[in-house]
């Protein structure tokens, strides 16, 4: 077996977190240090792509904030990600939905997809 791979499933930590995919609405909850103060933040959007494997793993999501999209890549494996929440599931056909970057308004909204 490669020494990489035996190190990676025996070492890193894996986080259980909900399944989700692009065209999911999502909240990831995640740990700021300020100085010595922490404190959680949370990132809600669409997730734009999940991409990677095993302990490389990372997801993207984006939001619109002030009229400005944002969007922030989160390694699945993060130690200061606390929780992820799914608050809607979206019924896209990609795996990778970069078209909603030029989309705004009512053209940019996602089918929800029944659970």
């Amino acid at each position: 077996m490669d020494l990489l791979k035996f190190v990676n499933e025996e070492y890193v930590a894996r986080k259980e977190f909900p399944e989700f995919g692009a065209g999911d609405t999502i909240t990831v909850y995640y740990k700021i240090k300020e100085g010595t103060k922490e404190r959680t933040q949370f990132f809600r959007g669409v997730v734009l792509q999940r991409r990677g494997s095993g302990p490389t793993e990372t997801f993207t999501i984006r939001k619109i904030s002030g009229n400005v999209g944002v969007e922030r890549i989160f390694p699945v494996n993060l130690p200061a990600i606390e929780k992820i929440e799914i608050n809607k599931k979206g019924k896209v056909r990609r795996a990778r939905i970069f078209y909603q970057r030029e989309l705004t308004g009512k053209a940019a909204r996602i089918k929800e997809r029944r659970m």
